[in-house]
């Protein structure tokens, strides 16, 4: 994590601060922390919505996984006209603009990049190894997790300790996501790194009905 100020403000939660920082040095607004990210994508991980709206107020040029991860559509798609290859690039902390669009919940953004070729199954240059349908259903995004399974999205692959991403509707008790993936053809006897399906990880969590229909 960076000391610079301007990641210091994002992480207190200093809206002020970060617009200190900028007029002292505006290229702040381009800087890097210790995992390659910029102080917007560091304030959209932190959930710091005052600093991130100042930074977004000093700052036109977003790259493509900035304009993916605020949902910023029409800067995406002039970015991705300008260069389609963006569409399969990777971020710094390993993510393309596809994972960060799902993760943060812009189904909009999420459909742009797959109107324009994203892989829907890109796995994480990371140890989490999620690819976009993780990042959509751990952020409970029901479009998103829609158009990925319609692009082609396998609801069977699994990312860092082996888990699908029915195991994490199921740990999430979300009965519609549940029912999305398993019409996609999501497999309920998977088991995770810790020899637990779907099912397992909903009885632990309490959602017993959606246990139900797992076993069943």
């Amino acid at each position: 994590m960076s000391d610079h100020p301007i990641y210091v403000a994002i992480r207190t939660g200093d809206a002020a601060a970060v617009e200190r920082a900028l007029a002292i040095d505006p290229s702040a607004a381009h800087a890097r922390d210790g995992e390659g990210r910029t102080p917007v994508l560091f304030a959209a991980y932190m959930r710091q919505g005052e600093p991130l709206a100042a930074l977004l107020a000093h700052i036109g040029d977003l790259d493509v996984f900035e304009a993916a991860a605020v949902g910023r559509e029409v800067r995406l798609g002039a970015l991705l006209a300008a260069d389609p290859s963006l569409v399969r690039a990777y971020s710094a902390d390993g993510f393309t603009a596809l994972h960060l669009a799902c993760f943060f919940s812009h189904d909009a953004a999420a459909r742009i990049l797959l109107d324009h070729g994203a892989d829907p199954d890109a796995v994480a240059r990371n140890e989490m190894r999620v690819t976009p349908l993780h990042s959509a259903v751990a952020a409970r995004s029901h479009a998103a997790v829609g158009a990925l399974l319609a692009a082609g999205a396998d609801p069977n692959t699994s990312q860092q300790g082996g888990w699908t991403a029915l195991h994490a509707a199921a740990q999430h008790g979300d009965r519609s996501l549940v029912d999305l993936l398993l019409s996609a053809g999501a497999d309920a006897s998977i088991a995770n790194d810790d020899d637990m399906t779907a099912a397992d990880i909903a009885t632990d969590t309490g959602h017993d009905a959606i246990a139900e229909l797992l076993r069943g």
